[in-house]
């Protein structure tokens, strides 16, 4: 393979190394992406799309920064990739209902906290069709996209800004002298950059391990289901405890998810598929009389307390690190990119990046990072 120079490289083409090469590709510089497999295929392409992290309030401050930033700015940002693109990744405010209110006091101080809709309410008063009845906690604001669509149209908007994308590229290791960062090695040959940015979800590990790095980011396996149903059959989404459903406009409903601490092996097991039908049909009945029309793993990239790293190499200058979003990619995905963008281009960061540091150590869930 022959690679020219690059200024700027990104390692990954997942939710996050893609929006990270939007944001430096928007900012004027030449970017270029190495993605060992295809475009968007692995937990990006798994995930649900609910933008925001499930039971949020359990989540330290951290996470809940980057969750609201990136909320805020999902609706221009799909409607933009829809006009430059023609593919539509569907954001819907199609609010999440969560059953039971054995957490409503912490769900009420984190939401008061961050101005975030939370209502106590009965299951009927919101889902009056569903059979759902008892306590829930009801937020309305919560949307979705569609994340296949969503990685196809950031690819097409990411050509259109000339940012280069190499697939089937992996990236075996780095050049540095005198502590600086000279370029990167792939498939077997060098290609020269200024500055690299590694999000390569759980294969980040052990890339950087060789370099002094070692992130305690490891991969989780998440399997999921669709269950093809009417468009009318739901229209908001569900969660009760580990399992949520996610309804698309075509009736489509997503039922999610496993947590398997199994390696790298991302196969599908036919014990995961039943336990996904049941719970879907624990929540919703009606929904045993529909097919089972997918089924699919992603790894995500496990993290402590779900925190990503995001920050530079502390001994190679030019190395930047954005890896470890644990199961909120999605959500956390242009934040994250917005803050990485800002301290490889050395902006003024928009959140305090020791909350994210490489080498940081666990602090208050409840002090929160700077939005600035």
């Amino acid at each position: 393979m022959r690679v020219r120079t690059h200024p700027i490289a990104i390692v990954g083409a997942g939710i996050v190394g893609l929006l990270t090469a939007r944001e430096l590709a928007l900012a004027g510089h030449e970017v270029a992406l190495f993605e060992q497999g295809a475009l968007g295929r692995e937990a990006s392409w798994a995930a649900g799309g609910i933008l925001s992290p499930l039971h949020p309030w359990r989540y330290p401050d951290a996470v809940t920064g980057l969750a609201r930033l990136s909320q805020a700015a999902y609706p221009a940002l799909c409607q933009g990739l829809a006009e430059t693109t023609g593919i539509d990744p569907e954001w819907t405010e199609s609010g999440l209902l969560r059953l039971g209110d054995d957490e409503a006091r912490e769900a009420g101080s984190w939401a008061s906290r961050f101005g975030m809709a939370l209502e106590a309410r009965d299951g009927r008063e919101v889902l009056p069709e569903g059979g759902i009845q008892g306590p829930c906690l009801w937020m309305p604001s919560i949307a979705q996209v569609r994340s296949p669509r969503l990685l196809k149209a950031l690819g097409g908007a990411l050509s259109a800004l000339g940012v280069t994308l190499h697939e089937r590229a992996t990236v075996e290791g780095f050049q540095w002298q005198r502590d600086r960062l000279r370029g990167l090695f792939v498939n077997g040959e060098e290609v020269a950059a200024e500055r690299v940015v590694v999000a390569g979800g759980p294969w980040s590990t052990p890339l950087l391990a060789r370099y002094g790095l070692p992130l305690p980011v490891t991969p989780m396996r998440g399997q999921m289901i669709v269950i093809q149903a009417r468009p009318e059959t739901l229209a908001i989404m569900i969660l009760k405890n580990a399992r949520y459903l996610v309804p698309r406009r075509d009736g489509a409903i997503l039922v999610g998810s496993t947590m398997e601490s199994v390696g790298f092996h991302k196969e599908t097991t036919e014990a995961a598929r039943e336990d996904l039908v049941q719970a879907a049909i624990d929540l919703l009945p009606e929904l045993q009389s529909f097919p089972v029309t997918h089924h699919w793993a992603g790894l995500r990239p496990s993290s402590p307390e779900g925190i990503p790293f995001i920050g530079e190499h502390p001994e190679i200058q030019g190395l930047f690190v954005n890896t470890g979003h644990f199961r909120n990619g999605i959500v956390l995905g242009p934040a994250s990119a917005a803050l990485a963008a800002d301290l490889v281009l050395g902006r003024d960061p928009r959140l305090d990046p020791s909350f994210y540091a490489l080498d940081r150590k666990s602090g208050s869930r409840t002090t929160g990072p700077v939005v600035r």
